[in-house]
């Protein structure tokens, strides 16, 4: 995994690559990451107005692909989804 930043805090903002392998095929996946606050104060000041908030749960017939680390998960924590409106 290559990071580009150290998450000096919770509220630091923050780029990095993982190096995923599944089913005999490598990706590399790039994340971004930023505190909650960020992207709803960047929502707003866009002039939109947040009406759902979700995180979406893992489909049960998808948990054999899952690698055995992650497969007892309930929810992945890396994605929310919002739900806005202009005005």
């Amino acid at each position: 995994m290559t990071r580009t930043c150290r998450w000096p805090s919770w509220a630091a903002r923050c780029n990095y690559i993982y190096e995923w392998t599944a089913g005999g095929q490598t990706a590399l996946l790039r994340f971004w990451t930023r505190p909650l606050h960020a992207m709803t104060d960047a929502f707003a000041a866009a002039g939109f107005r947040i009406t759902v908030v979700s995180e979406p749960a893992v489909a049960g017939s998808s948990r054999e692909l899952l690698p055995d680390d992650i497969a007892d998960r309930r929810r992945f924590l890396c994605f929310l989804f919002f739900v806005l409106h202009a005005g």
